[in-house]
Protein backbone atom coordinates (compact mmCIF):
# COMPACT_ATOMS: atom_id res chain seq x y z
CA UNK A 1 0.00 0.00 0.00
CA UNK A 2 1.71 3.12 -0.90
CA UNK A 3 1.00 6.80 -0.13
CA UNK A 4 -1.59 7.25 -2.88
CA UNK A 5 -4.23 4.68 -2.34
CA UNK A 6 -3.52 5.73 1.82
CA UNK A 7 -4.96 9.04 0.37
CA UNK A 8 -7.31 7.63 -1.81
CA UNK A 9 -8.82 5.19 0.78
CA UNK A 10 -8.62 8.38 3.56
CA UNK A 11 -10.76 10.10 0.91
CA UNK A 12 -13.07 7.90 0.59
CA UNK A 13 -13.29 6.90 4.31
CA UNK A 14 -13.57 10.84 4.99
CA UNK A 15 -16.89 11.33 2.68
CA UNK A 16 -18.09 8.34 5.01
CA UNK A 17 -17.15 9.61 8.33
CA UNK A 18 -18.67 13.46 7.59
CA UNK A 19 -22.35 11.69 7.02
CA UNK A 20 -21.86 10.12 10.63
CA UNK A 21 -22.89 12.41 13.45
CA UNK A 22 -20.70 10.74 16.08
CA UNK A 23 -21.08 13.32 18.77
CA UNK A 24 -24.04 10.70 21.04
CA UNK A 25 -21.94 8.17 21.01
CA UNK A 26 -18.30 10.56 22.10
CA UNK A 27 -20.41 11.90 24.97
CA UNK A 28 -21.08 8.47 26.21
CA UNK A 29 -17.99 6.50 25.48
CA UNK A 30 -15.79 9.16 24.96
CA UNK A 31 -13.78 7.37 22.59
CA UNK A 32 -14.26 6.16 18.74
CA UNK A 33 -16.31 3.35 17.83
CA UNK A 34 -13.89 0.25 17.52
CA UNK A 35 -15.89 -0.38 13.92
CA UNK A 36 -14.24 2.96 12.71
CA UNK A 37 -11.04 2.35 14.35
CA UNK A 38 -11.02 -1.04 12.32
CA UNK A 39 -11.82 0.82 8.71
CA UNK A 40 -9.26 3.47 9.75
CA UNK A 41 -6.65 0.79 10.28
CA UNK A 42 -7.48 -1.03 6.76
CA UNK A 43 -7.40 2.46 4.87
CA UNK A 44 -3.99 2.27 6.13
CA UNK A 45 -3.67 5.18 8.45
CA UNK A 46 -1.67 3.55 11.02
CA UNK A 47 1.24 2.29 8.53
CA UNK A 48 1.83 6.15 7.41
CA UNK A 49 5.40 5.97 9.14
CA UNK A 50 6.35 2.42 8.36
CA UNK A 51 9.48 2.25 6.33
CA UNK A 52 9.77 1.43 2.76
CA UNK A 53 11.81 -1.64 3.92
CA UNK A 54 9.28 -3.37 5.46
CA UNK A 55 6.39 -3.07 3.20
CA UNK A 56 5.30 0.37 4.58
CA UNK A 57 4.26 3.67 2.71
CA UNK A 58 7.26 6.04 4.75
CA UNK A 59 4.73 8.85 3.54
CA UNK A 60 5.93 12.52 3.33
CA UNK A 61 5.47 15.13 6.45
CA UNK A 62 3.17 17.38 3.38
CA UNK A 63 1.18 13.87 2.71
CA UNK A 64 0.30 13.10 6.04
CA UNK A 65 -0.53 16.48 6.97
CA UNK A 66 -3.36 16.02 4.02
CA UNK A 67 -4.48 12.16 5.49
CA UNK A 68 -4.87 14.41 8.95
CA UNK A 69 -6.08 17.34 7.30
CA UNK A 70 -9.15 15.26 5.70
CA UNK A 71 -10.05 13.69 8.47
CA UNK A 72 -10.37 16.49 11.01
CA UNK A 73 -12.60 17.69 8.24
CA UNK A 74 -14.81 15.00 8.29
CA UNK A 75 -14.52 14.56 12.31
CA UNK A 76 -12.18 16.31 14.61
CA UNK A 77 -11.68 13.23 16.99
CA UNK A 78 -10.85 11.08 14.24
CA UNK A 79 -8.35 13.15 12.51
CA UNK A 80 -6.72 13.69 16.85
CA UNK A 81 -6.49 10.22 16.81
CA UNK A 82 -4.92 9.42 13.16
CA UNK A 83 -1.70 11.85 13.49
CA UNK A 84 -1.39 9.78 16.92
CA UNK A 85 -2.01 6.35 16.39
CA UNK A 86 0.60 7.03 13.09
CA UNK A 87 3.59 7.33 15.58
CA UNK A 88 3.87 3.63 15.73
CA UNK A 89 6.26 3.58 12.35
CA UNK A 90 8.23 6.70 13.76
CA UNK A 91 9.03 4.84 17.63
CA UNK A 92 9.82 1.98 15.32
CA UNK A 93 12.76 3.69 13.96
CA UNK A 94 14.47 4.91 16.99
CA UNK A 95 14.74 1.04 18.00
CA UNK A 96 17.47 -2.04 17.15
CA UNK A 97 15.96 -3.35 14.11
CA UNK A 98 15.34 -6.89 15.92
CA UNK A 99 13.54 -4.90 19.19
CA UNK A 100 11.39 -3.05 16.28
CA UNK A 101 10.28 -5.96 14.59
CA UNK A 102 9.50 -7.66 17.65
CA UNK A 103 7.41 -4.68 19.24
CA UNK A 104 5.73 -4.17 16.11
CA UNK A 105 5.37 -7.33 14.28
CA UNK A 106 3.04 -5.68 11.50
CA UNK A 107 2.51 -2.87 9.54
CA UNK A 108 -1.21 -1.30 10.83
CA UNK A 109 -0.67 -1.18 14.68
CA UNK A 110 -1.63 1.53 16.48
CA UNK A 111 0.42 3.77 19.01
CA UNK A 112 -0.84 5.99 21.68
CA UNK A 113 0.88 7.76 24.66
CA UNK A 114 2.66 10.49 26.62
CA UNK A 115 6.34 10.82 25.56
CA UNK A 116 7.51 14.04 27.89
CA UNK A 117 9.46 13.04 31.16
CA UNK A 118 6.27 12.55 33.50
CA UNK A 119 7.37 9.99 35.95
CA UNK A 120 11.15 8.76 36.79
CA UNK A 121 12.22 4.91 35.32
CA UNK A 122 14.63 3.42 37.91
CA UNK A 123 17.31 1.79 35.78
CA UNK A 124 17.44 -1.86 37.30
CA UNK A 125 19.72 -4.60 35.44
CA UNK A 126 18.12 -5.03 31.67
CA UNK A 127 15.54 -2.25 31.51
CA UNK A 128 13.65 -0.19 33.49
CA UNK A 129 11.05 -0.01 36.59
CA UNK A 130 8.55 2.53 36.74
CA UNK A 131 5.34 3.42 38.86
CA UNK A 132 3.20 6.64 38.07
CA UNK A 133 0.62 8.39 35.57
CA UNK A 134 0.45 9.84 32.77
CA UNK A 135 -1.84 12.05 31.09
CA UNK A 136 -3.39 12.56 27.82
CA UNK A 137 -3.22 9.07 26.57
CA UNK A 138 -5.08 9.98 23.34
CA UNK A 139 -6.67 6.76 21.34
CA UNK A 140 -5.33 4.83 24.52
CA UNK A 141 -8.62 2.39 24.46
CA UNK A 142 -7.37 1.22 21.06
CA UNK A 143 -3.86 0.83 20.67
CA UNK A 144 -1.48 -1.98 20.56
CA UNK A 145 1.55 0.39 21.95
CA UNK A 146 1.32 2.69 24.51
CA UNK A 147 4.26 5.32 25.50
CA UNK A 148 5.37 6.45 28.78
CA UNK A 149 7.90 9.49 28.58
CA UNK A 150 10.32 9.30 31.52
CA UNK A 151 13.42 10.35 32.87
CA UNK A 152 16.03 8.26 34.03
CA UNK A 153 17.05 7.78 37.96
CA UNK A 154 19.32 5.30 39.35
CA UNK A 155 19.78 4.41 42.99
CA UNK A 156 17.55 7.03 43.39
CA UNK A 157 19.92 10.06 41.79
CA UNK A 158 19.24 11.44 38.00
CA UNK A 159 21.11 10.23 35.38
CA UNK A 160 22.38 12.46 32.85
CA UNK A 161 23.80 12.76 29.60
CA UNK A 162 27.35 13.96 28.11
CA UNK A 163 25.68 17.89 28.11
CA UNK A 164 23.94 17.88 31.38
CA UNK A 165 20.73 17.16 30.15
CA UNK A 166 18.42 14.57 32.62
CA UNK A 167 18.00 11.29 30.43
CA UNK A 168 15.00 11.26 28.70
CA UNK A 169 13.89 7.71 27.71
CA UNK A 170 10.39 6.59 26.18
CA UNK A 171 8.86 3.28 27.04
CA UNK A 172 6.86 0.72 24.91
CA UNK A 173 4.55 -1.48 26.39
CA UNK A 174 1.32 -2.55 25.74
CA UNK A 175 -1.93 -0.84 26.73
CA UNK A 176 -2.87 -4.17 28.85
CA UNK A 177 0.07 -3.38 31.12
CA UNK A 178 -1.24 0.03 32.42
CA UNK A 179 -4.57 1.03 34.31
CA UNK A 180 -6.37 3.57 32.14
CA UNK A 181 -8.42 5.76 34.30
CA UNK A 182 -11.88 7.19 32.85
CA UNK A 183 -10.70 11.13 33.06
CA UNK A 184 -11.99 12.44 29.56
CA UNK A 185 -14.55 14.76 30.44
CA UNK A 186 -13.99 17.84 28.35
CA UNK A 187 -14.81 20.57 26.60
CA UNK A 188 -14.33 19.04 22.85
CA UNK A 189 -11.89 16.70 20.94
CA UNK A 190 -14.47 13.88 23.40
CA UNK A 191 -13.67 11.14 20.75
CA UNK A 192 -10.18 10.91 21.36
CA UNK A 193 -10.19 8.82 24.80
CA UNK A 194 -7.25 10.88 25.92
CA UNK A 195 -7.27 9.49 29.60
CA UNK A 196 -4.62 9.35 32.08
CA UNK A 197 -3.12 5.91 32.70
CA UNK A 198 -0.97 4.37 35.03
CA UNK A 199 1.71 1.73 35.81
CA UNK A 200 2.50 0.08 38.90
CA UNK A 201 5.99 -1.08 39.23
CA UNK A 202 5.91 -1.73 35.66
CA UNK A 203 9.01 -3.27 33.70
CA UNK A 204 9.89 -2.30 30.52
CA UNK A 205 13.59 -4.54 28.87
CA UNK A 206 16.01 -1.53 27.69
CA UNK A 207 16.03 -2.66 24.55
CA UNK A 208 11.92 -1.91 24.28
CA UNK A 209 12.54 2.20 25.09
CA UNK A 210 14.59 4.74 23.39
CA UNK A 211 15.38 8.71 23.45
CA UNK A 212 14.95 11.36 20.65
CA UNK A 213 17.93 12.73 22.04
CA UNK A 214 20.04 9.70 19.74
CA UNK A 215 20.30 9.06 16.20
CA UNK A 216 17.49 6.92 15.06
CA UNK A 217 19.27 3.64 14.17
CA UNK A 218 17.03 3.51 10.92
CA UNK A 219 17.89 5.55 7.87
CA UNK A 220 15.18 7.82 6.06
CA UNK A 221 13.66 11.34 5.90
CA UNK A 222 11.34 10.39 8.75
CA UNK A 223 13.85 9.91 10.80
CA UNK A 224 16.37 12.50 10.22
CA UNK A 225 14.60 14.48 13.09
CA UNK A 226 12.50 13.68 15.76
CA UNK A 227 10.15 17.08 15.27
CA UNK A 228 8.41 14.60 12.89
CA UNK A 229 6.71 13.64 15.52
CA UNK A 230 4.55 16.89 15.75
CA UNK A 231 4.51 18.07 11.92
CA UNK A 232 1.23 16.20 11.02
CA UNK A 233 -0.50 17.88 13.74
CA UNK A 234 -1.32 20.60 11.82
CA UNK A 235 -4.08 18.98 9.22
CA UNK A 236 -5.80 18.70 12.42
CA UNK A 237 -7.01 22.66 13.30
CA UNK A 238 -6.16 23.07 9.45
CA UNK A 239 -9.28 20.43 8.67
CA UNK A 240 -11.76 21.89 11.30
CA UNK A 241 -11.21 25.08 9.74
CA UNK A 242 -12.40 23.92 6.11
CA UNK A 243 -15.11 22.23 7.50
CA UNK A 244 -16.62 24.93 9.08
CA UNK A 245 -16.09 27.25 5.84
CA UNK A 246 -17.96 24.77 3.87
CA UNK A 247 -20.72 24.68 6.40
CA UNK A 248 -21.30 28.46 6.88
CA UNK A 249 -21.23 28.97 2.64
CA UNK A 250 -23.92 25.86 2.70
CA UNK A 251 -25.89 27.38 5.35
CA UNK A 252 -25.69 31.45 4.39
CA UNK A 253 -26.29 30.56 0.86
CA UNK A 254 -29.94 29.68 1.75
CA UNK A 255 -30.35 31.38 5.21
CA UNK A 256 -32.62 34.87 5.03
CA UNK A 257 -32.84 37.52 7.26
CA UNK A 258 -36.06 37.08 9.51
CA UNK A 259 -36.44 40.50 9.76
CA UNK A 260 -36.13 41.86 6.27
CA UNK A 261 -36.45 38.92 4.23
CA UNK A 262 -32.73 39.75 2.62
CA UNK A 263 -30.95 36.70 1.40
CA UNK A 264 -27.88 36.84 3.55
CA UNK A 265 -25.52 35.90 0.72
CA UNK A 266 -26.90 39.53 -0.56
CA UNK A 267 -25.14 41.11 2.93
CA UNK A 268 -22.20 42.68 2.61
CA UNK A 269 -20.76 42.44 5.63
CA UNK A 270 -21.47 38.27 5.35
CA UNK A 271 -19.49 38.50 2.49
CA UNK A 272 -17.03 40.42 3.97
CA UNK A 273 -16.35 38.10 6.74
CA UNK A 274 -16.24 34.48 4.18
CA UNK A 275 -13.81 36.63 1.84
CA UNK A 276 -11.56 37.16 5.11
CA UNK A 277 -11.99 33.60 6.87
CA UNK A 278 -10.95 31.75 3.60
CA UNK A 279 -7.89 34.03 3.14
CA UNK A 280 -6.95 33.35 7.01
CA UNK A 281 -7.44 29.81 6.22
CA UNK A 282 -5.45 29.79 3.07
CA UNK A 283 -2.54 32.12 4.39
CA UNK A 284 -2.19 29.94 7.41
CA UNK A 285 -2.60 26.27 5.20
CA UNK A 286 -0.09 27.43 2.90
CA UNK A 287 2.69 28.72 4.96
CA UNK A 288 2.12 24.78 6.94
CA UNK A 289 2.83 22.85 3.59
CA UNK A 290 5.52 25.40 2.21
CA UNK A 291 7.79 24.92 5.69
CA UNK A 292 7.15 21.32 5.57
CA UNK A 293 8.42 20.54 1.67
CA UNK A 294 10.96 22.93 2.48
CA UNK A 295 11.84 21.23 5.80
CA UNK A 296 11.32 17.48 3.80
CA UNK A 297 13.52 18.36 0.75
CA UNK A 298 16.34 19.59 2.55
CA UNK A 299 16.31 16.66 4.51
CA UNK A 300 15.98 14.42 2.42
CA UNK A 301 18.91 15.36 0.17
CA UNK A 302 21.03 15.74 3.61
CA UNK A 303 21.70 19.52 3.58
CA UNK A 304 21.52 21.73 6.62
CA UNK A 305 18.20 23.54 7.68
CA UNK A 306 18.57 26.85 8.18
CA UNK A 307 17.65 28.84 11.15
CA UNK A 308 14.43 30.37 9.20
CA UNK A 309 14.18 26.74 8.06
CA UNK A 310 13.85 25.28 11.59
CA UNK A 311 11.63 28.13 12.95
CA UNK A 312 8.99 28.27 10.21
CA UNK A 313 8.01 24.41 10.73
CA UNK A 314 7.06 25.66 14.44
CA UNK A 315 5.83 28.78 13.48
CA UNK A 316 3.79 27.63 10.84
CA UNK A 317 1.94 24.76 13.18
CA UNK A 318 1.02 27.35 16.02
CA UNK A 319 -0.30 29.90 13.72
CA UNK A 320 -2.40 26.91 11.82
CA UNK A 321 -3.87 26.12 15.44
CA UNK A 322 -4.71 29.87 16.03
CA UNK A 323 -5.85 30.69 12.82
CA UNK A 324 -7.90 28.16 12.76
CA UNK A 325 -9.44 28.85 16.02
CA UNK A 326 -10.39 32.49 15.08
CA UNK A 327 -11.91 31.29 11.56
CA UNK A 328 -14.21 28.99 13.70
CA UNK A 329 -15.08 31.81 16.10
CA UNK A 330 -16.28 34.20 13.33
CA UNK A 331 -18.13 31.75 11.59
CA UNK A 332 -19.70 30.47 14.90
CA UNK A 333 -20.70 34.56 15.54
CA UNK A 334 -21.64 35.66 12.06
CA UNK A 335 -24.16 32.23 11.72
CA UNK A 336 -25.72 33.80 15.28
CA UNK A 337 -28.35 32.12 17.83
CA UNK A 338 -28.57 28.72 15.47
CA UNK A 339 -24.85 28.28 15.68
CA UNK A 340 -25.31 27.13 19.49
CA UNK A 341 -27.69 24.29 19.01
CA UNK A 342 -26.41 20.76 18.80
CA UNK A 343 -28.31 19.77 15.79
CA UNK A 344 -26.04 22.34 14.25
CA UNK A 345 -22.10 21.31 14.02
CA UNK A 346 -21.01 24.54 14.85
CA UNK A 347 -20.74 24.40 18.51
CA UNK A 348 -18.65 21.30 17.97
CA UNK A 349 -16.43 23.43 15.88
CA UNK A 350 -16.42 25.70 18.36
CA UNK A 351 -15.71 22.87 21.19
CA UNK A 352 -13.09 21.09 19.26
CA UNK A 353 -10.85 23.96 18.03
CA UNK A 354 -10.41 25.27 21.45
CA UNK A 355 -9.74 22.07 23.68
CA UNK A 356 -6.72 21.82 20.28
CA UNK A 357 -5.92 24.73 20.79
CA UNK A 358 -4.80 23.92 24.39
CA UNK A 359 -2.12 21.82 23.32
CA UNK A 360 1.02 23.79 23.99
CA UNK A 361 2.12 23.41 20.23
CA UNK A 362 -0.83 25.57 20.09
CA UNK A 363 0.28 28.10 22.79
CA UNK A 364 1.71 31.58 22.50
CA UNK A 365 4.75 30.73 24.56
CA UNK A 366 5.70 28.41 21.88
CA UNK A 367 6.60 31.53 20.21
CA UNK A 368 9.60 32.19 22.31
CA UNK A 369 11.74 29.03 21.11
CA UNK A 370 11.90 29.84 17.20
CA UNK A 371 12.07 33.81 18.19
CA UNK A 372 14.85 33.09 19.66
CA UNK A 373 16.18 31.43 16.96
CA UNK A 374 15.35 33.57 14.39
CA UNK A 375 17.25 36.24 16.71
CA UNK A 376 20.27 33.98 17.41
CA UNK A 377 19.99 34.24 21.15
CA UNK A 378 21.33 32.19 23.39
CA UNK A 379 19.03 28.48 23.69
CA UNK A 380 17.10 28.75 27.06
CA UNK A 381 16.48 24.98 27.04
CA UNK A 382 17.83 21.81 24.63
CA UNK A 383 14.52 21.93 22.57
CA UNK A 384 15.00 18.58 19.81
CA UNK A 385 11.88 19.26 18.88
CA UNK A 386 13.13 22.83 17.01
Amino acid sequence: MDSRTVLDNVSALSTQISQQDLSGEYDQHRRLPSALVEQLRRAGVFRMNMPKSWGGPEMSSMDQVRVVEALSRADASVGWCAFIWCDSGIYSGYLQPDAARALYPELDMAQSGWVYPAVAAEQVEGGYRVSGRWIFGSGCNHCDRLAAGCYVVKNGQPVVRENGAPEWRILLAKPEEFEIQDTWYTLGLRGTGSHDYIADNLFVPYEHSFSFADPAPRPGTIWAKPDHLLRKMSGVPLGIARAAIDRAVAILEGKVDRRTGAAYKDSDIVQQTIGEVEAKLGAARAYVYDALTTQWRKLEAGEPLTRSDRAAVVLSRQLAFQSGREVVQTLFDLIGGDAVYARNPFERYLRDITTACQHIVAQRKTLQAPGGLLLGAKAKGADIML
